[in-house]
């Protein structure tokens, strides 16, 4: 009997340490990383960066994969679908995992659900900028111009997330401008230096190359803090429409059944990938800041962020055409 419950024992202890070892070893072959823009774009340059970071940490290649379209969701139901054993991440947005749901109702893939969360990337801020010839100085100036001439005043927007926020501020604001819709930003950042739209709603890096060259001017920083880049522009609460808040985040996800000691290798790996010169010096040439966070805290945005947009898209009326 003794010599029985030694050898089951024995086997108990050779497969808790060859699981241990297994745990361990992560990772043990390159890893995939999925960027849902094409290449060439600040989501694409952020993932090759911190990509290149977290290879080192990892000891393995880290492999980038653009699996453009659909607003990032091609990429998003690809990485969906794949193991879940730590070998495939998506580098998700705001996009892919917050207002996604509100504008495809047969979307391939559940962002809460499908996914594993590992840390938030990039809370980006999102400006309200007009062009300088418009005469108004700061937000509330904005809204009583918009007032005194309803529809003649226009704002562009390169995709749908700043189309959702200008609408948004119609409603928060009552006013009625213009929506004049976009391919991209830079189209729509080149219409608004030029003056063929009066305003748009985007993110700063859209227009960091022209603030302070006279010919854009910043109204508000869409959200609860000021940034330390252009400190002299308030929030949209202190400007005088306290609610009016949105941001767009970048964050890094995996599919969902990873076991629990590689995601908390690949969170450990990001944060200290974060915070490399690097990858702080490549993501403040777009104007942005790291963020990291814990799994939990990315769980949480992603829930809230889902609610948000609903809310948001429904009361703006909104659509993908």
């Amino acid at each position: 009997m003794a010599a029985i419950l030694s050898a089951a024992v024995f086997s108990v202890f050779a497969a808790l340490s060859g699981a241990a070892a297994v745990a361990q070893a992560f990772p043990v072959k390159p890893i995939r990383l999925i960027v849902p823009f094409p290449p060439g774009g600040p989501t694409d340059i952020f993932g090759r960066v911190l990509g290149n970071q977290l290879s080192q940490g990892l000891g393995q290649p880290l492999l980038v994969e653009n699996r453009p379209g659909a607003g990032g969701t091609i990429g998003a139901e690809a990485a969906a679908k794949s193991a879940g054993d730590g070998y495939t991440l998506f580098f998700g947005t705001s996009g892919t995992h917050g207002s996604a749901p509100s504008f495809f109702p047969k979307l391939g893939y559940d962002p809460v659900k499908s996914f594993a969360p590992i840390s938030l990337l990039i809370d980006a801020p999102v400006l309200v900028a007009v062009n300088a010839s418009v005469p108004a100085n700061s937000l509330r100036e904005l809204i009583n111009l918009a007032k005194s001439k309803p529809g003649q005043l226009s704002y562009g927007s390169g995709n749908i997330a700043g189309n959702v926020i200008g609408e948004t501020f119609k409603n928060m604001a009552g006013v009625d401008l213009l929506h004049v819709p976009y391919k991209g930003a830079a189209p729509a950042a080149t219409d608004l230096l030029a003056g063929r739209v009066q305003a748009m709603f985007d993110l700063h890096t859209t227009f960091q190359a022209y603030l302070g060259g006279g010919k854009i001017k910043a109204l508000a920083v869409i959200g609860p803090k000021r940034l330390a880049r252009l400190p002299d522009v308030p929030t949209s609460a202190e400007a005088g429409l306290p609610g009016f808040e949105f941001s767009v985040w970048f964050g890094l996800f995996t599919p969902a059944g990873v076991p629990s000691d590689v995601l908390q290798r690949l969170n450990a790996e990001v944060q200290k990938a974060l915070a490399t010169r690097e990858v702080r010096d490549a993501f403040a040439k777009q104007g942005m800041e790291p963020a990291g966070s814990s799994p939990e805290q990315l769980a949480a945005i992603v829930t809230a962020d889902i609610a948000k947009w609903s809310r948001a898209v429904k009361a703006s009326g909104a659509k993908i055409d």
